[in-house]
Order: C-alpha cells, then structure tokens, then sequence
C-alpha cells in the first residue's frame, strides 16, 4: 500500500518563455506566471510516499527546466523523488544527452512532449532516442494529447502514434500522460494492446465529465489496472487529484449511469508505480 505520484513538475524562474509564456498569459491573466520551486514541490509531496518530478527541453515553445536542476532537487530527497529527464529529440546529440543524464545526474526516466517539442514520435529518426532508453532500462512519459499552446504539433500529439514504439521495444515501459485528453479512447486503446503501456490520470480532475467518462472506458476496456496516479503539480496538488478521484461519481449521482467502483479508485491511489516502472 502506497501513494505515489507519478507527474509532477518544477517550473524555476525564466524557465517558460515564449510561446509557452504568452499562452499561459492569454489562458490565465497577464499577471500570471508559471512558476513551480522545488519548496513548493516539496510541500505538495512531503506526506506521500514518492514522485516523480519531470524535467522539460522544450526550445519549440519556450520552456526550458534543465536536468541539473531537477536532479539537485530530487537528490535531496533520495528514494523519494525520482526525476526524469528531458532532452529535445530534434537535437541529433538528445541519445547521448540523456545517457549522460540517467548516468551522471542519477535521474531515473525521460520526459518527452511532442506538443511542446515539436517532433513526431512515430518519426523513425527519433528511434535511436528510444533505443537509448531502452539500453538503459528506463520508463519515457510522454504527453501525449492536447495543450493550448498555438505554436505547438497538435498532429503529433495522437496517442496512436506511439503504437509504433511499443512495438519496436517491447520491454520500454511508456506512460502517456493526461490519459491522453482528448483522444481518452484512442489512449486507452494503444495501452490496451501493449504490455509495456500506462496512463496516468493527472490534470484529468478539472474537467469532471470528461474524467467520467475516461475511467468508465477504462473499466468497459479491462485496463483500469494501468492507470497510474499523477497529479500533474502545480496545476494540481495530489491531496486535490486523491479528493477528486473519491467525487468521480458525482457527475452521475441519482441517475442509472455507471459508478465506479470504491475497489477500483482505491486500487489507483495504492498503485505501486515505482515497482511497475523498475524505480530504483
């Protein structure tokens, strides 16, 4: 039994620029800026049993967390906090970049975000990357699904596209964040059909119709048991993702729909992910 959160994030000063920047203006007010500092990172993970905390090399759009300042974070808080890095796969060196990240910054995944990063995973060039990861024995998040950033590859983004990987490196565990959101059925099909698939269900809690109806899918697909749970800090804290996951069945309260079951929302937040992505 443990509580473990599988995506969270560090967002220090001057890290989001750009495009990233401007959206987050436009979406949240002109005042406002995306700031994370592992303190506050800290806080919001102090009382669970561990996390992931993710890197991002995102020069497409603007945002810029390196390595070394993840891995100064999470070294403090050894068997904890487990930080993955993050390195632009359109960078010819990103193979080499990330050995030197797991082997001498002691990080422990990689973060990718074709949204952000403007690559197309399924693109063959990119699989020396993955076959990096795969020497190393290390899990690649992916986000893979929507964002609101106008520069950013929306057509990169399907979840589909990573069907390709899993079946070239069968033993890479993949996680694809966010459920993949929108394309939840598309997400949960590809994780369905490789073994070496996950999902997490972070940021998912703030758009209560579309969490329903992605754990119901879930749960008619048999494949409630490879959502892991994530809270997707800062937007949101794990203590909020745990609350919401509890309210779930809300939305449908005094109506014959679906309820999912309390088994299978505890069988989530119990998950032992560190076990299942060879965490160590």
């Amino acid at each position: 039994m443990m509580v473990f959160d599988c995506h969270t994030h560090l967002f220090g000063p001057g890290q989001v620029t750009g495009a990233m920047r401007t959206a987050c203006k436009r979406a949240w007010g002109d005042e406002h800026e995306l700031v994370a500092l592992p303190e506050e990172n800290w806080e919001s993970v102090k009382d669970v049993d561990g996390a992931i905390v993710l890197a991002f090399d995102a020069p497409a759009t603007g945002t810029k967390v390196p390595n070394e300042y993840v891995a100064e974070y999470v070294s403090k808080h050894p068997g904890k906090l487990f930080g993955f890095a993050s390195v632009d796969p359109n960078n010819y060196l990103a193979p080499s970049i990330l050995e030197t990240a797991i082997k001498e910054l002691n990080l422990s995944g990689l973060k990718l975000g074709p949204m952000y990063q403007n690559f197309y995973p399924d693109d063959k060039k990119h699989f020396s990357l993955y076959a990096k990861a795969d020497e190393l024995n290390i899990p690649i998040l992916f986000h893979q699904g929507t964002s609101f950033v106008p520069e950013g590859f929306l057509d990169a983004s399907r979840p589909a596209a990573l069907d390709p990987i899993a079946r070239e490196f069968p033993d890479l565990k993949i996680i694809i964040a966010h459920m993949g959101h929108p394309w939840v059925g598309e997400c949960i099909s590809v994780v369905r059909k490789n073994t070496n698939m996950y999902m997490d269900l972070s940021a998912l809690g703030g758009r209560p119709w579309q969490f329903y109806n992605a754990m119901v899918l879930a749960m008619e697909y048999g494949v409630t048991h490879k959502i892991l749970l994530g809270s997707d800090f800062p937007f949101f804290t794990i203590k909020e993702t745990i609350d919401l996951l509890w309210r779930i069945n809300d939305v449908v309260e005094g109506t014959k729909m679906p309820k999912i079951p309390n088994q299978i929302i505890e069988d989530i937040i119990n998950r032992m992910t560190p076990e299942i992505l060879n965490l160590s």
